[in-house]
């Protein structure tokens, strides 16, 4: 009896040191995906700053007539 018990006990740790690895690969992969996606923003932050510098995005739309009559552009 005793030796079935230690073979459970091998078994239950070997298993619960698989959980272990599994559950640092997805805490590797979930850093990689928080770095991309802090990255992506990053980009798109500097993207948006380039098209509109003054940073006031505000309701601002492509082809308003009366904005680009105002502005002296039509």
């Amino acid at each position: 009896m005793r030796k079935l018990y230690e073979y459970w006990q091998m078994g239950f740790t070997l298993a619960s040191q698989y959980q272990q690895l599994l559950a640092w690969e997805d805490a590797r992969q979930a850093r990689i995906a928080r770095e991309r996606a802090e990255a992506n923003a990053a980009e798109q932050t500097r993207a948006m700053l380039a098209a509109n510098p003054s940073g006031q995005l505000g309701r601002s739309q492509l082809d308003d007539e009366q904005a680009l009559k105002s502005a002296g552009l039509l």
